[in-house]
């Protein structure tokens, strides 16, 4: 695995990696590794030839009172993980390198960034768009290879990739689980033992819109309700929101009969979990 730890750098190596005429996949990342990340990175390397990652903790989509200072990082485990995935480059590059003294230059999707975690934290897919901009301008991948626990971030990245014509094919991949269906977040990392039974929560209520929606049901305002019944009966765990939206645009849904995001936010103690699920398009 070679890592750089410069943007030039890095720019010299993927460019070798394609010149060589080899088809480059790009997984993105904070660090804080699970298997969730880990896939990515499989699933990248069975669609191209050579794979690059990144570790680096955003300081631009955290907002003031959120966990920048706390979120866990252990570079030598990730970069072995990684190693083990097949990964052969790797961007490591420090705040000062992607965030130079005087830049003032955002990447923002309008609309789109004020729904769903975008309404819940003001300021944070404005970080994540300009990041993902910047990675992709300096590894300038064929694909880029994301998680759908992220629902809203994937459509965000889309909507900007097709916008600003990046010449990168978005790739989401399936959410990884816990055996008791909680879904993989480095942020886990940050529950005791009773905030970590507490938080199937969310995995539940997925599943209880899930089953009305096999009933038969597409009143997404019925199945809305019935979710957040889950929420009233749990006290200690806070909703932030239980949405059915249409996963391209992320606009609220009445009806789910043409396929739907059902999305969910909320809070185990001061841990902020989101999860999801896409309910198909299926006959009345």
């Amino acid at each position: 695995m070679r890592i750089c730890n410069t943007i030039e750098d890095m720019r010299a190596a993927s460019r070798a990696v394609r010149h060589a005429g080899k088809r480059l996949g790009f997984v993105p990342t904070m660090g804080a590794l699970h298997e969730g990340h880990l896939s990515l990175a499989r699933a990248a390397k069975a669609s191209c030839d050579a794979v690059a990652a990144s570790i680096f903790v955003n300081p631009a989509q955290f907002g003031p009172t959120e966990d920048l200072a706390k979120y866990p990082r252990n570079f030598e485990r990730d970069r072995e993980l990684l190693e083990k995935e097949g990964v052969e480059l790797l961007f490591a590059p420090s705040v000062e390198e992607m965030y130079p003294a005087g830049a003032v230059t955002w990447v923002t999707v309008e609309g789109l960034s004020a729904k769903l975690d975008g309404r819940s934290r003001p300021g944070h897919f404005r970080g994540v768009t300009t990041v993902v901009a910047k990675l992709f301008h300096i590894v300038e991948p064929d694909a880029a290879f994301f998680g759908q626990k992220d629902a809203a971030q994937v459509a965000i990245i889309r909507r900007m990739a097709a916008d600003l014509n990046f010449p990168v094919e978005i790739v989401a991949c399936p959410i990884m689980r816990e055996p008791d269906g909680l879904a993989m977040s480095s942020r886990n990392a940050y529950l005791d033992p009773q905030q970590r039974k507490q938080a199937l929560l969310l995995h539940r209520s997925l599943f209880r819109a899930n089953k009305l929606w096999e009933a038969g049901e597409r009143d997404a305002a019925k199945i809305v309700a019935t979710a957040q019944e889950e929420f009233a009966a749990e006290k200690s765990v806070r909703l932030d929101y239980f949405e059915i939206v249409d996963p391209d645009n992320l606009d609220p849904l009445d009806d789910v009969g043409n396929g739907a995001l059902v999305a969910v936010a909320a809070f185990v103690g001061q841990t902020r979990l989101i999860d999801n699920l896409v309910l198909p398009k299926r006959s009345q």
